[in-house]
């Protein structure tokens, strides 16, 4: 399996932006469907954003398009997770996950992906 380590998340003002990082070790991404997620407290996890092997499909949940933008790098095997706009609303522990898939596809359900990272939490205040 592959190793994630997420890193950028803090405390923001609403209608900020934060850029969360996920660095792989391990393996090499280019063989996984990358996707970020997000748990608040009371409620199911839920992908935010998902980018297929080849960074040509990404996926975004209703809730976060035009605001958010996930990317990969895989020759440095990092993700990234570009968050504008921030709301109240987008307070959770965000987490970075891996899923073996071929080429073109994309997952977007967290028992899809079989690595995860330990989370980073990102809180929106007024």
């Amino acid at each position: 399996q592959v190793q994630l380590v997420e890193s950028g998340g803090g405390l923001v003002q609403a209608g900020g932006s934060l850029r969360l990082s996920c660095a792989a070790s391990g393996r090499i991404i280019s063989g996984y469907t990358m996707g970020w997620f997000r748990q608040a407290p009371g409620k199911e996890r839920e992908c935010v954003g998902a980018i297929n092997r080849s960074g040509s499909m990404t996926y975004y949940a209703d809730s976060v398009k035009g605001r958010f933008t996930i990317s990969r790098d895989n020759a440095k095997n990092t993700v990234y997770l570009q968050m504008n706009s921030l709301k109240l609303e987008d307070t959770a522990v965000y987490y970075c996950a891996a899923a073996s898939t071929s080429f073109f596809a994309i997952k977007t359900t967290p028992n899809e992906y079989e690595s995860w990272g330990q989370g980073t939490q990102v809180t929106v205040s007024s």
